[in-house]
């Protein structure tokens, strides 16, 4: 079967902050031949002031944005629909934090929290499952990489926050483990594996 004719796929990368997870998401996106979003570049100026003081984020900040993240998954498949020239595999390679489950179900499209104008809120004539690549490692390891990454709104104060609010992927459904600790190619190695075998062929 052709893999045009497949099921679209949206495949998240995530983890917490230091992770790496915008690092192996574009290169598996490139691996793939999928187009890649970093949802951190989709955040409003008003969450990135925030983080960038020093101050997580509440629910009510990140589930519009996780809205708009989803959306923008959306809109990569409509796009590839109407692109008569495009004979790949449908789909598109998101990383996002994502640290608690109910994030998750609306990047899954499963839970909406809040009403969508209709001008924001297109038809989509495809279901579009989502896939878990979750990059996992210990918080000694996170925080020296946190602690050395250069102009990044997140703080390395802020990574015992979020593995205090992450929540564990690993019993969901379409989940793919990553080790923190690999080398990069075999992260993207491991996540396409894996990935492969839930959702198919790319």
């Amino acid at each position: 079967m052709d893999v045009s004719s497949k099921h679209p796929v949206l495949i998240l990368v995530m983890g917490v902050s230091g992770s790496g997870k915008s690092t192996i998401g574009s290169l598996l996106a490139d691996s793939l031949a999928l187009p890649f979003v970093d949802a951190d570049d989709l955040h409003p100026k008003e969450n990135v002031a925030k983080m960038s003081s020093g101050h997580p984020l509440t629910d009510e900040d990140r589930f519009p944005w996780l809205e708009i993240v989803r959306k923008a998954a959306e809109q990569h498949v409509l796009e590839q629909d109407a692109d008569p020239n495009f004979r790949g595999r449908r789909g598109v390679v998101v990383a996002c934090s994502a640290l608690k489950k109910k994030y998750r179900d609306i990047l899954r499209g499963v839970d909406k929290p809040r009403s969508v104008p209709e001008h924001l809120d297109p038809p989509h004539p495809h279901d579009l499952p989502a896939y878990i690549a979750y990059i996992k490692g210990d918080r000694d390891l996170l925080f020296d990489r946190m602690h050395n990454r250069k102009n990044h709104f997140m703080k390395a104060q802020m990574l015992d926050s979020q593995l205090t609010d992450l929540e564990s992927p690993e019993e969901e459904p379409g989940v793919v483990v990553i080790r923190l600790e690999d080398s990069t190619e075999k992260q993207v190695s491991d996540a396409r594996d894996g990935l492969t075998k839930l959702a198919g062929s790319f």
